[in-house]
């Protein structure tokens, strides 16, 4: 009797230590976010081997047609798994229709084609405009449930569009992104309770995943990679441009477990609008409650950006993550021809090294400032970096501006061998600093 009641007793106890998940606004974090089970494709419905329909595998053809020939049947037959069986099958852009899936077995490739003519030009979204532009290799717009699963590969085949890339930026140091014609990997848009789980996402010729007005979006154990450099004899040093991991754009209720990611950008980037009237355009919006976590990053720009085309995010967690070579931990873009709110972000339990782990600076790349009279004032707030255990070249890398206010940071428990040794809290109004050691 005693024994049991101990037991009971811890039991009681262990209870009584449990914290509820929060968002760094104080709300409590829905129990959806611990979730990290996998989609059971097999009850998804029929599924729909594409070399039984036509489509030929280990062929160098693009089979565009074809592809979508099986994903249309499916569609019409009431859904169904789009499968991508060992081999490698070429593509042009694909769209997913309403109850449709895709699964690549082991040893699977959905390869993109390397010709821009096999991506349909249509109105989408890019860099926080709507406009006319190309769809991605795989395309899914208003799909509720759309589940893409591994082990296989969605290969982008990005070669040759980055070297084009690069050879327009040694004729013309201006080119912009959207003037070199790329694709993107993966675009998902309009769709709720989506998950890509335990797939191989590489070599996108552009963003490597991007999903606009999405909500309830799971990214499960996905190994998200692009070269960081020796894409092309023009300079060996570069890498595959703008191969950002994870576009977030217009999103809420996002949860990133368990990924690895390396790209020659930014890893996951919150998006929603940009230009001097952008909080006017229905077309664009906030990102809320966003969640990174237990995730590994080899070489990137930053492990977590805000920007450089967002207005209103709030509550985002970056957490318990191992930083192998990122050049910014938590990057701020600041655009000085925006009205941005940044504000409850907390960033905790980081290791590794980095070359800048905060960064809050004005960006102004190919922005175009607008008179406006009622131009609201940018601001950072509620900002908690807590839990570092991490060697950086420049550990804070804060400017202040006309353009932007930053309150209400909080560094807590941080532990840095730091080169520059920068770190101002006077910068920041309100700044609270415990147990701060850089060395």
């Amino acid at each position: 009797m005693l024994l049991m009641l101990v037991c009971v007793a811890s039991v009681t106890a262990k209870k009584k230590v449990t914290k509820q998940d929060l968002w760094p606004d104080g709300s409590p974090v829905a129990a959806w976010f611990s979730d990290t089970s996998r989609v059971d494709v097999t009850m998804l419905g029929k599924q729909y081997d594409v070399t039984k329909y036509g489509v030929r595998n280990y062929s160098e053809q693009v089979q565009t047609e074809k592809l979508q020939a099986v994903i249309d049947l499916a569609a019409r037959e009431g859904g169904g798994v789009i499968v991508i069986p060992r081999g490698f099958v070429v593509s042009g852009s694909l769209f997913f229709k309403p109850g449709t899936h895709l699964l690549l077995q082991e040893g699977a490739e959905l390869r993109g084609s390397d010709r821009i003519r096999d991506f349909r030009l249509l109105k989408t979204r890019m860099e926080g405009q709507t406009l006319d532009y190309f769809a991605a290799l795989v395309n899914a717009d208003g799909v509720d449930g759309f589940t893409i699963t591994g082990p296989g590969t969605i290969n982008g085949n990005g070669q040759p569009y980055w070297e084009e890339f690069w050879i327009r930026r040694q004729y013309n140091r201006n080119c912009t992104n959207l003037e070199a014609m790329r694709p993107r990997n993966v675009y998902i848009s309009n769709s709720k309770n989506v998950t890509v789980q335990d797939v191989k996402i590489i070599n996108s010729p552009f963003w490597t995943n991007h999903l606009y007005k999405c909500e309830n979006v799971r990214y499960l154990g996905c190994y998200i990679f692009a070269p960081t450099e020796n894409v092309t004899p023009v300079d060996p040093k570069r890498g595959a441009p703008s191969s950002d991991a994870i576009d977030l754009d217009v999103c809420s209720n996002v949860l990133i477990h368990g990924c690895y990611m390396h790209v020659n950008d930014d890893a996951v980037v919150l998006k929603g609008g940009k230009g001097t009237w952008a909080d006017k355009d229905a077309n664009n919006g906030p990102c809320r409650n966003i969640i990174i976590e237990d995730c590994t990053y080899g070489k990137v720009h930053g492990c977590l950006t805000l920007g450089s085309e967002s207005l209103d995010d709030r509550n985002v967690i970056l957490r318990r993550i191992d930083v192998k070579s990122a050049t910014r931990v938590l990057w701020l873009k600041m655009r000085p021809d925006t009205p941005q709110h940044y504000e409850y972000v907390t960033v905790e339990d980081i290791t590794g090294q980095c070359g800048s782990f905060l960064v809050v600076r004005p960006w102004t790349q190919f922005f175009k400032p607008e008179d406006r009279e009622d131009m609201p004032l940018s601001q950072c707030n509620n900002i908690t970096i807590r839990n570092i255990r991490m060697k950086t070249k420049n550990f804070f890398d804060v400017g202040k501006s006309d353009k932007y206010r930053l309150l209400d940071f909080t560094f807590e428990n941080v532990d840095v061998k730091d080169e520059k040794k920068a770190f101002d809290p006077t910068l920041i109004e309100n700044c609270t600093v415990r147990n701060v050691n850089i060395q």
